[in-house]
Formats: structure tokens, sequence, C-alpha cells
């Protein structure tokens, strides 16, 4: 489905969507001006033609041919790319494989029912798939934005078979209360398409948590300068940075690299990024921008998502 969207500008700083600081949000909707981006947070599985034979034909004993290969475990140091963002000279996020870390340590959804409490973020992990958030707020459920709406689920049918995390301690924001965390979640239950402020689960959720408007659609004003920085750990000494205007942007760019995988976000830093020229003192360090057509911006699409413009 093509998008339609309207490019808008800010009529003024006052339009753009924020966050009051008790962690209850005072939108009373969508503000004119700002262009509002949906995804749908979770790929639409293309139909598959049925299996064919060499000569493009059924197999000659009439069955589906031969079994599909056995799910490998999924283990994080090889599937996920380990990065830091920056805001300025601030660390706001790190995901780290050092030694002794378990952040990143996944479980069946059944065992992480046991390690969830209210007001936690729970993120779900699988190769080759986008992550997907969720706000964990008691008995079981969790709410989580889910193909273009906010919906209240039980953790294990969120997890639709994958292994899951909590990950309070990814970003550095100071978090709500609890309390607060789980009243903004409930409250935005039923919410869908025009009525959606951000572009996907992990915004919805980290938002939810910490009540700050850069995770929402248009929170902050490009005004040309990038503050954010996403370093990517290319080895033990070597690293690659991108610069972006806004933390929305760069969320969208560190998904999509979960999805794609470790080896090929290598790859293509390899193969497509020519970072400049090093400065002295900082030989470790490539920085450069997004190439052409990364991150998506802000009237584009992630995961299948929607663009609409109000």
């Amino acid at each position: 489905m093509g998008n339609q969207v309207e490019k808008l500008t800010h009529l003024s700083y006052r339009e753009v969507p924020t966050a009051d600081p008790t962690g209850v949000d005072r939108d009373d909707g969508p503000r004119i001006g700002v262009s509002y981006i949906f995804s749908n947070d979770d790929e639409d599985m293309e139909p598959q033609p049925p299996p064919q034979g060499p000569d493009g034909g059924g197999f000659p004993d009439g069955g589906d041919g031969p079994p599909p290969p056995q799910p490998q475990p999924y283990d994080p140091r090889l599937h996920e790319v380990e990065c830091s963002v920056f805001y300025r000279d601030e660390c706001i996020y790190q995901k780290s494989f050092a030694p002794g870390s378990a952040v990143l340590t996944t479980y069946t959804p059944e065992n992480l029912l046991n390690k969830c409490k209210p007001g936690d973020l729970v993120e779900f992990v699988s190769q080759a798939q986008y992550p997907h958030w969720a706000v964990y707020v008691g008995n079981f459920q969790v709410v989580h934005l889910h193909r273009l709406e906010v919906i209240n689920s039980f953790l294990t049918d969120a997890s639709q078979g994958r292994r899951g995390r909590v990950v309070n301690d990814l970003y550095r924001y100071k978090p709500l209360s609890p309390s607060a965390v789980v009243r903004n979640a409930l409250a935005h239950v039923g919410a869908k398409e025009r009525e959606l402020s951000w572009r996907n689960s992990e915004s919805f959720a980290a938002w939810c948590r910490y009540g700050k408007r850069e995770f929402k659609i248009g929170g902050e004003l490009r005004i040309g300068k990038q503050p954010y920085r996403l370093q990517i750990q290319l080895s033990a000494q070597r690293s690659h940075t991108l610069e972006f205007q806004s933390l929305e942007d760069l969320i969208m760019e560190k998904r999509r690299n979960d999805q794609i995988g470790r080896a090929a976000v290598l790859q293509e830093l390899a193969t497509h990024l020519h970072p400049a020229e090093p400065e002295e003192g900082d030989s470790n360090v490539a920085r450069t921008t997004p190439p052409p057509g990364r991150p998506p911006a802000p009237n584009s699409e992630e995961e299948d998502g929607e663009a609409v413009a109000h």
C-alpha cells in the first residue's frame, strides 16, 4: 500500500507534542503541522508459493518437499548489533555484550513472566525480525503497539513464540514511577491509526516509561544540527558512528539494524559507507551521516507501516 504523505511544517513550537513531567500526557490529539507516521511493527508475511521440484513441478512423492531446517538457538551476540546512543556527549542508551552483562539474556515467554513487574519494559526478539517492545502492566498482561493499534494482550500471546527479556536498563533516562508507566500504557489502549503518536512499539513503550517527548512523532524540531550519534561497535577496538537530527530517526535505524542482523550491518558498512577521515587521536572511530535513503525520513515507513499526515 502506497503512502500518502502531505509535507507540512510546524507552525510554532507549541504545536510539537510534549509530555507532562508527571508522566500524564496532556495532548488532546494529533497536532496540526506534525506528520504522523505509523508502523505495523510486525512484518506481514507474504503468502509463499507451493514448493517445487528442480524442474518446476511438484515433488515426485507429491509431498511438500524436504523438511524445513531446525531453527537455531537465538544468540544475541550473533544476531544483534552492539551499540551506544549519545545525545551530544551524554550516553542515553547502551546495548553491550561485555562479559557479565545479563541484560541481553533471553527467556521463553513462560519464564519471562516470572521476571516481570508492573512498569517493566519487555522486548521480544527473533532472528530477521524487528524487535517488539511492550509494557508489562501486571496480571500476566502487556500493553503494546501492534498493527497500528495499542492493545492489551497476555504476554505469552504478544510474544508470538519469540523469546523475550526485560530491558529497563537499555535507556539511561530517569524512569517514571511504575504506577505512572502502567497508567500511561493503559490510557492509550484502543488508540489506533490517526490517534497514534509513535512510529513503532519501541518508541511507544519507551515513552510510557520515561515520558519524554523525543519518543513521539515530531517530538523534536529538526533545525539542521545532528546532536544524536549512533555508535556501532565493529570490534573491541573499532566503532562506526552515524549522526541524526532526532532520536526518532535514530531509533528507526537502530531497529533496522537489528532486523537485518549483525553480519548484514557489518557488510553494509564495509561496502556502502565511506567514512570521513578520522580526526587526529580518534583513529578508531569513523563518523558519517546515514547514506542516502537511511534512516527513513519523517514521511516514510518502517515495517510495512503507513504514513499519514495531519
